[in-house]
């Protein structure tokens, strides 16, 4: 996080909460009883790397129902054609972050900035990441509760959203976004801009943990996210420093477990992580840091590695975060590649955070990823993989069933794609012309075919 998030307050969540009445707000609407079939398409297997050959799909509600000489419509059934083109399932990006994502500092400080405002910025750049092929992503911290219910009540459009709630965050951590004169919340009684708005908990000592982490959870929260070390886009700490006690962390852990959730860490460094992989966290976000003997522990443990293909910089980055920046982005092809050697269960996320430019080139950066990765490999990661990521949160999900394949039985999130990513991986990043039509919850939300 960054100096950014230091803003007055705006109640824009207030507003899209207002969208919909409260009661029931956090209730999926169900599925249309609806029939799709998708005739003569090739189904992309991402989980195995094949394309298959030529078949029908079946989708019917919000699941796929049949394949293949199975896939019989009734005579209501809408037709897509598919010519040959490549089914595949929804992608998924396992580090999002919904609202932060769709706004910059100039928008959170511009003098004319309304509530009404900033909640159709953050409402359109919702659809935008759906239209964009993304039917599922985790929301790595943040306000997003309303977002999501108004989402899922069908009051606006996007993706499906895990959402972790606030940041919870030590005092002087990455998610202390105080502005400077912001005394302490525990010693002078007035809680932070950025904790009213929903955007951090600043939590210090085993009780307070264990109630920001439970004020999550009631509020609907699919998995924790918990700062366990420095940032390079926070003002207070440097990237080296290690956060939280394992008392602390460790009691994060037993909240969420006791829920039958997970915590994932922002952290990037040996010590950081060792802590909270004996801690019992299952994601490590991030980890650019990590030395060798630490991805084995992860890989022995199942501990999933959440990375991210970042940038040096861009043109809204201030120096500070550069300079921050310069050494994670120094070991994160090291990191990434001793990774996959270890056999790291790896998910990918692109973490934007208030640079609204980056977000059209969300899919772009998934190609990121082939220093590293096959065709084949990146197209399981951004599908399967992270859908497997999405599932740790058990009975937490907020939407229960299988994503990440094109298999009866599971969610239709699902993409018509001109032409056969395996060979040409590039098709994922211009998904305004590439992506003919996009299936999210068996409804089609875009068809240009």
């Amino acid at each position: 996080m960054s100096r950014a998030c230091r803003i007055r307050r705006v109640p824009l969540l207030a507003t899209l909460l207002a969208l919909l009445p409260f009661a029931g707000a956090f209730a999926q609407a169900p599925a249309a009883d609806n029939e799709l079939l998708f005739r003569d398409v090739r189904v992309l297997d991402t989980a195995r790397g094949k394309l298959g050959a030529p078949t029908d799909v079946l989708v019917r509600g919000n699941l796929i129902a049949a394949i293949g000489a199975d896939a019989r419509p009734s005579s209501a059934a809408t037709i897509v054609e598919g010519r040959g083109r490549t089914l595949m399932p929804g992608l998924i990006d396992a580090h999002w972050h919904s609202t932060f994502t769709a706004l910059s500092q100039a928008d959170m400080l511009a003098p004319d900035a309304t509530p009404e405002k900033l909640a159709a910025t953050v409402a359109a750049e919702s659809r935008s990441t759906l239209m964009r092929g993304f039917t599922s992503v985790r929301d790595a911290g943040g306000p997003v509760f309303e977002l999501k219910a108004a989402i899922d009540a069908g009051k606006l459009s996007g993706p499906r959203i895990w959402p972790s709630g606030a940041f919870v965050s030590q005092t002087s951590g990455h998610g202390d976004l105080r502005q400077p004169h912001e005394r302490s919340r525990r010693f002078f009684g007035k809680p932070s801009l950025a904790e009213e708005m929903g955007a951090t908990f600043i939590a210090d000592g085993r009780d307070e943990v264990l109630t920001a982490v439970r004020e999550n959870l009631r509020m609907g929260a699919s998995q924790i996210k918990l700062m366990a070390g420095g940032g390079t886009s926070s003002a207070y700490d440097p990237v080296d420093v290690t956060q939280y006690t394992f008392d602390e962390m460790r009691a994060a852990v037993e909240a969420a477990e006791d829920w039958g959730t997970y915590v994932m860490v922002h952290a990037y460094t040996t010590r950081a992580v060792r802590r909270a992989i004996e801690a019992g966290v299952k994601c490590i976000e991030h980890g650019q840091l990590l030395d060798e003997d630490t991805l084995n522990l992860m890989a022995e443990r199942g501990i999933w590695l959440s990375t991210q293909t970042l940038r040096a910089s861009t043109e809204a980055m201030d120096p500070m975060r550069k300079e921050k920046r310069r050494p994670v982005i120094e070991g994160q092809a090291r990191t990434i590649a001793a990774a996959k050697r270890a056999g790291v269960r790896i998910a990918w996320g692109t973490d934007f955070l208030f640079e609204p430019a980056l977000n059209h080139e969300q899919n772009e950066f998934i190609l990121g990823l082939r220093e590293w990765f096959t065709a084949a490999e990146i197209l399981k990661m951004v599908t399967h993989d992270n859908a497997e990521l999405l599932a740790l949160s058990g009975l937490r999900s907020p939407y229960p069933g299988r994503l990440g394949v094109v298999e009866p039985g599971a969610l239709a999130d699902l993409l018509l794609v001109d032409g056969d990513p395996l060979q040409d991986l590039e098709v994922l990043a211009d998904p305004e012309r590439r992506f003919a039509v996009i299936v999210k919850d068996g409804r089609i939300v875009k068809r240009a075919d």
